[in-house]
């Protein structure tokens, strides 16, 4: 009969290396070489009466697959975000010197300049009106609203008040109306100013322009750039 030496029997012989301690729990924490410098380890102290089993093994390997695919991904995703980072703000560059279309119903008649801005008009809308009052509530101008162009219906003021006199540069509010099924509606004002600066990466993670005479607007807030 041919003699049995049990696991015991074997490590007193000095036979059987005692195996290595099992590797974490989260192989996410293991770097390529931790993990095949483990896997190398784990081979070599196996227990000659309980090989390890191939599909032990090859779930090892497969979770192994995976670190490093999440973690080339990751790096991947990095790249990406970086590149998209740099062409956002080339793009952002390119916009200052324009003119944003912002919702807005003060805006600010410069020395010599206009006031433009436009309104959205509703499906069916007619006889747009712009009335343009100094900040103390007084009436300057009246002037007709334009024809819409993809909804869109834009005015411009050049400053002449109604009685034919200049008005003075300074702010001024904006209010536009038009027939709406056979009443008077109020629209929402959209007024053009100059984008002074922009800045990426605010503290709510989105795109802020600098307008001239309006201040800091949220490129998502922005109905057109002129």
């Amino acid at each position: 009969m041919t003699p049995t030496l049990d696991t015991a029997t074997l490590q007193k012989l000095g036979l059987l290396q005692t195996p290595a301690a099992p590797a974490s729990s989260n192989p996410t924490q293991l770097g390529q070489s931790d993990f095949l410098k483990l896997m190398t380890t784990q081979l070599q102290n196996q227990d000659p009466l309980q090989p390890l089993d191939s599909t032990q093994f090859l779930s090892q390997m497969a979770q192994f697959g995976t670190v490093s695919g999440i973690d080339a991904l990751q790096k991947s995703f990095g790249t990406l975000s970086t590149a998209l980072t740099a062409n956002q703000a080339l793009q952002a560059a390119g916009l200052v010197g324009r003119t944003a279309l912002v919702p807005q119903d003060v805006g600010t008649l410069a020395s010599g300049g206009t006031l433009q801005g436009a309104a959205q008009l509703p499906t069916g809308a007619t006889g747009g009106t712009v009335n343009i009052y100094a900040m103390n509530g007084q009436l300057v101008r009246t002037l007709p609203l334009g024809s819409a162009v993809g909804g869109m219906a834009h005015f411009s003021w050049n400053g002449t008040a109604n009685d034919g006199s200049r008005a003075p540069a300074g702010n001024y509010q904006v209010r536009i109306e038009a027939n709406v099924g056979g009443k008077p509606s109020a629209l929402q004002t959209y007024l053009a100013a100059p984008i002074a600066s922009v800045v990426l990466g605010n503290s709510t993670g989105g795109t802020t322009l600098e307008l001239s005479g309006v201040g800091p607007v949220a490129l998502s807030d922005v109905k057109q750039i002129m």
